[in-house]
Parts: structure tokens; C-alpha cells; sequence
């Protein structure tokens, strides 16, 4: 069984253009634009988004409708979450180095990276298990899990894939193993 995976980043939010950790906020008026300037995507069997606001935003700018998934929500930034990167920096700068070197660190309450990737692996294998084309509307931390899930690569790989907004992504995988397309 054949499984075609499509991912799409939310489009940009005001917290994603000033280096927040998100909440649950909508998309900028410019990003709804450019998501409905994109070039038409493949037909899929199935489209699921994110809960998150700015995710299903971009799917009904994309003219798409499905359903939507826990399992593709952002990562968890506990107590971070809405507050400025660079003053978690300066106001706890230990933690954030611990979150940022050890996959499995969570000092901010929330959803470590390596729970991040099993959340994320395990919901792909779901996919592939149904087989099809599944168009997948999330957000980039998610998206850079399932490309360390599937290079296999180290989880402090996480900090060097980046996934800018509506940025698209394919993978494949034959029921075995999961592939990424190029």
C-alpha cells in the first residue's frame, strides 16, 4: 500500500513575524493572501489540519476542507507559550539551552521534542496504514519531526530544518518506511 503525505505550514501569524512562542492566533492578513495565490494542489483522499487556528485559516484559504487531528498540533510551549524568544533567553537562559540541546528537556511545562517526534511518527503510521494521498496542515515543529522521523536523523537535528510558512512538503511511504520527496 502506497501513501502519498503532503504537508503544508500554516501560513505567518503576527507571533511568527516577532519570534513568540505561539499561541493560538490567527493568520496575518498578508498570509491569507499569499495562501490563496498558491498553485493548486493535487486532489487528496484526505485533508487534516491542526486545531489551531492560523492551520485551519490556511486550509480554507487554500480552498480546502477536511478535518481536524490533535495529533497534528503545534508543539506544547507550557508557560512559554505567547511570550517573546529572546526574553525566555534573557530571563532563563539555562532552560532554554537545556530545551534546545537535550531532545527530551521540558522546562517550560510543556511538550518535550522527543515526544514532539513520537507524536508525530506515531500519526504517520496511522497514515500509511490507510494508504492514499493525505494532505496534512500543521505547523513547522511538526513538519521538522516527521523529516527527522524519517531521515532517522538525531532529534538535535530538529534545530536544522527549517519549515517557513506554506511551505509544502511531500513524502511517500510503501507501508514499510517513509521517504521524502524531492
Amino acid at each position: 500500500m502506497n501513501t502519498r503525505l503532503t504537508w503544508i505550514c500554516h501560513g505567518a501569524t503576527a507571533a511568527s513575524r516577532k519570534a513568540l512562542f505561539p499561541l493560538d492566533e490567527p493568520l496575518d492578513d498578508r498570509a491569507a493572501e499569499e495562501a490563496g495565490r498558491m498553485a493548486a494542489l493535487p486532489r487528496a483522499d484526505r485533508i487534516i489540519t491542526s486545531p489551531a487556528l492560523r492551520a485551519r485559516q490556511t486550509a480554507e484559504a487554500l480552498r480546502l476542507q477536511g478535518e481536524t487531528d490533535q495529533a497534528l498540533r503545534d508543539c506544547d510551549h507550557g508557560r512559554w507559550a505567547g511570550r517573546p524568544i529572546t526574553a525566555i533567553g534573557a530571563e532563563e537562559p539555562d532552560d532554554l539551552l537545556a530545551w534546545m540541546s537535550d531532545p527530551e528537556a521540558a522546562p517550560h511545562g510543556g511538550e518535550s521534542f522527543f515526544a514532539l517526534r513520537r507524536r508525530v511518527a506515531g500519526w504517520m503510521d496511522e497514515q500509511s496504514l490507510l494508504a492514499g494521498h493525505v494532505i496534512a496542515i500543521s505547523h513547522a515543529a511538526v513538519i521538522r519531526a516527521a523529516v527527522a522521523h524519517v531521515l532517522q536523523a538525531p532529534l538535535s537535528a530538529f534545530w536544522l530544518i527549517d519549515v517557513e510558512p506554506l511551505a509544502v512538503l511531500r513524502m511517500t511511504s510503501n507501508g514499510q518506511r517513509w521517504s521524502l520527496r524531492l
